[in-house]
């Protein structure tokens, strides 16, 4: 079995109000890829004990710092450094100029939007750095959660054949948009300064909600069941979706009124399918 070599005299920086940073660098110290003491937050990490950080960069990108040279990198620059070091024969990958440009815009559709995918536990503390809002990343993610949130819906709709209308392949497509521009106009009256927060949070409940119908997509379509249990199924993730909407908002601080809307849209959707189809 391949021994990983640990990064040694290395500090990586993470931010302690974003659950999944937590997890996968505490993942690097207990693999053995970091040192026992190896990570840190940056929110309590001091400007005295490193002033070469650039505070606001190590906020929106992970930052890892040399202890011994102070030098300090960023990023995905940071991640390959760490694997690169467990993992020498590797290294002509994660020190490829071209492989780090790529999954450096990877990484930065991931980190830009890290508070909507995962959202903080508590309320932020406006006195610490909070990452940057990159418009462009934003739009990014809901376009590609609203994509393949539409795709698995339109392959899981073909299993209730006989509950529902049977439709077009753009239907889907459709209503996940207009779901984005219907509960956009309602934020925007409620809260436009949570906008794009509540929509980001809004698309990982659906994408999330998606990837649970995957199971019984698989399931259902091998043993070719009543369409009643996909419909049950359906139902069951549309009630844990309820719940995590719920949850989030009360993360966001925004009111019950945007639940009651984003149900709404779905019922207004289910109506006109039935009278129109």
């Amino acid at each position: 079995m391949y021994n990983m070599k640990t990064l040694k005299n290395h500090l990586i920086l993470f931010d302690a109000e974003c659950p999944m940073c937590n997890m996968y660098t505490k993942a690097f110290v207990s693999s053995g890829l970091l040192d026992k003491n190896g990570r840190s937050s940056y929110q309590e990490f001091t400007n005295e004990a490193c002033p070469m950080l650039d505070r606001q960069r190590a906020v929106n990108e992970i930052a890892l710092i040399n202890q011994e040279s102070g030098e300090v990198t960023y990023g995905i620059e940071s991640l390959f450094t760490i694997f690169a070091s467990a993992v020498p024969a590797l290294k002509f990958i994660f020190f490829n100029k071209i492989f780090i440009e790529i999954m450096a815009k990877v990484y930065a559709f991931v980190s830009y939007n890290r508070r909507v995918i995962i959202p903080a536990p508590a309320a932020v503390n406006n006195k610490v750095l909070q990452p940057a809002f990159k418009l462009n990343y934003r739009i990014a993610y809901l376009v590609f959660t609203c994509v393949i949130t539409a795709y698995i819906l339109s392959e899981y709709g073909k299993l209730m054949t006989g509950i529902l209308p049977k439709a077009p392949a753009y239907r889907e497509y459709l209503i996940c948009a207009g779901q984005l521009f219907f509960q956009g106009m309602v934020i925007s009256i409620i809260s436009n300064v949570k906008k794009w927060d509540y929509l980001g949070n809004m698309m990982t409940i659906s994408f999330a909600g998606a990837l649970l119908l995957l199971p019984g997509l698989l399931i259902f379509s091998l043993f070719q069941l009543n369409p009643a249990l996909p419909a049950v199924w359906f139902m069951i993730v549309v009630g844990l979706m309820f719940l995590e909407h719920l949850r989030r908002n009360r993360l966001l601080q925004l009111s019950w009124l945007l639940t009651i809307s984003w149900i709404l849209y779905r019922v207004i959707v289910l109506l006109f399918i039935f009278l129109y189809q």
